[in-house]
């Protein structure tokens, strides 16, 4: 499987970073509780003297939501949600080890953090405009065809695995108990993103490899068309 960029999102988008990790060996027995307090409590603190609307993180994926046309207040980038979440309820949600570690990197970098069950992606995974006949597949069980040209994380089988780019998962590749292999996309716009993302990736590798006992092969996709091949399990990946 490839994970790339569509030839839109390369222009249109050119300050763009993503980081990935590709993780084999999850378990849903790990036990993350230290390191999410320990990421969310940089949050709550940077949250005592800003709102999340405020951080230039988020201002730069504000900014991104109106390019593509949509109201930054309606559809919130998954790091700003978190962030509201986090805010008001002093906490998020316990899911999943590997799910609870990707929210809390997210609220304590302010950057959207996806992670996708490899299993259940078919071929490559690219993140481009839909036709607007693809199937997305909501955590309600419900099916939904994601508009024409909005941007999403498609497979080759048709399938959104992200509406909005980074606005909705889908619960098709969602991590669940049975998840053995998994791709962490962290994504950032603003300046010093690539600095942040790195920081991000290194981070959470060594989190995992301590709680998982597994080490993930980290990369740090910087130019616009550039693509990252998981390859066979426990065979890493590269950037091409």
């Amino acid at each position: 499987m490839r994970f790339l960029y569509s030839r839109y999102m390369q222009h249109t988008f050119p300050d763009r970073v993503t980081g990935i990790i590709e993780v084999d060996g999850i378990r849903p027995d790990a036990t993350v509780s230290a390191e999410v307090a320990e990421l969310t409590a940089r949050a709550l603190k940077r949250l005592e003297t800003e709102t999340e609307g405020s951080l230039p993180e988020i201002q730069a994926w504000r900014r991104a939501y109106s390019t593509m046309g949509l109201k930054p207040t309606q559809y919130r980038c998954a790091s700003e949600a978190l962030l509201r979440r986090l805010r008001k309820d002093g906490s998020l949600p316990e899911l999943h080890p590997l799910i609870d570690l990707c929210n809390a990197a997210s609220v304590s970098y302010a950057v959207p953090v996806a992670v996708f069950d490899l299993d259940h992606v078919a071929g490559d995974l690219e993140v481009r405009q839909a036709s607007g006949d693809e199937t997305y597949i909501a955590f309600s069980g419900e099916t939904e065809t994601p508009d024409p040209d909005e941007v999403i994380f498609a497979d080759e089988d048709g399938y959104a695995h992200a509406r909005r780019w980074a606005n909705r998962q889908s619960r098709k590749s969602a991590v669940t108990a049975k998840t053995k292999r998994a791709v962490i996309v962290a994504e950032a716009l603003h300046k010093g993103g690539a600095e942040d993302v790195a920081a991000l990736t290194r981070e959470m590798s060594g989190m995992i490899a301590n709680r998982f006992g597994v080490a993930g092969q980290t990369q740090l996709l910087l130019s616009p068309d550039a693509f990252y091949a998981c390859e066979n399990a426990g065979d890493g990946g590269h950037v091409g």
